[in-house]
C-alpha cells in the first residue's frame, strides 16, 4: 500500500544565476538524507509548469524554498506563511528571476485547485547575475535552511497542513518585497 503524501517540499531557483540557486541547493540536501513516508522532497529549479501539474494531484500543504529579496542582509533566512488572501494580494513572492512561485499559486486557483497550507523558506540574496554558485553568505545559509525544513516536518503532517499552529518564533512576519530590477534592487 502506497502512502499518500502529505506535504511537498520544493528547492525553487536558476543554479546559472547565483544566488537564484539557493533552493535547488537546501533541496539537494535534503534528498540526500531519510525523510517522513508523508512528505514529498523536489528539486524543480526553474520548471515552474511541473510543480503547477504536480501541485495539482493534490497536496495538504507546500514548503517552497527560493531566494526572497526583502531587504535584509544576504544571507537572512526566513519562514512566511502565504495564505490566499497574501496570494490574492500578489504582493507577498518576491522573485528576482521573473518566474515566479505567485504565478504558479495563481494557476492552481484559478484551475480551482487549492495548494492546500503554503510556506516559503527565503533566503535574502546578495548576487543574482549571470554565473554558477552560490555567494559565500548565501552558500552559508544552505545548512540553516535545511535545519529549518526539517525542523518543519519534525512537527508532523498537523502543523505543516495548518491543523496544529507551527511554533511562533519559527514563522517571520509578513514584510513587503522590494521592487527588483535586474540584479540590483530599486531604491
Amino acid at each position: 500500500m502506497s502512502v499518500r503524501r502529505r506535504v511537498l517540499v520544493a528547492g525553487l531557483g536558476n543554479v546559472f544565476l547565483g544566488d537564484d540557486g539557493f533552493g535547488v541547493a537546501v533541496a539537494s540536501r535534503l534528498l540526500a538524507g531519510p525523510y517522513p513516508t508523508w512528505l514529498r522532497v523536489a528539486d524543480y529549479g526553474i520548471r515552474r509548469v511541473h510543480l503547477a501539474y504536480d501541485l495539482m494531484a493534490g497536496y495538504d500543504a507546500t514548503v517552497l524554498i527560493d531566494v526572497d529579496r526583502r531587504g535584509d542582509a544576504p544571507g537572512t533566512v526566513r519562514l512566511l506563511e502565504i495564505s490566499a488572501a497574501d496570494r490574492a494580494a500578489d504582493a507577498v513572492i518576491a522573485d528576482p528571476h521573473g518566474t515566479q512561485p505567485q504565478r504558479v499559486l495563481d494557476l492552481l486557483d484559478s484551475c480551482g485547485r487549492a495548494p492546500g497550507r503554503v510556506l516559503l523558506v527565503g533566503c535574502e540574496p546578495a548576487d543574482l547575475s549571470e554565473r554558477m554558485g552560490l555567494s559565500p553568505p548565501v552558500q552559508d545559509a544552505v545548512e540553516p535552511a535545511v535545519a529549518l525544513v526539517r525542523q518543519l516536518w519534525e512537527l508532523g503532517p498537523a502543523a505543516l497542513t495548518g491543523a496544529l499552529p507551527l511554533p511562533a518564533v519559527l514563522v517571520t512576519a509578513v514584510p513587503q518585497p522590494q521592487q527588483v530590477r535586474g540584479d540590483r534592487v530599486a531604491a
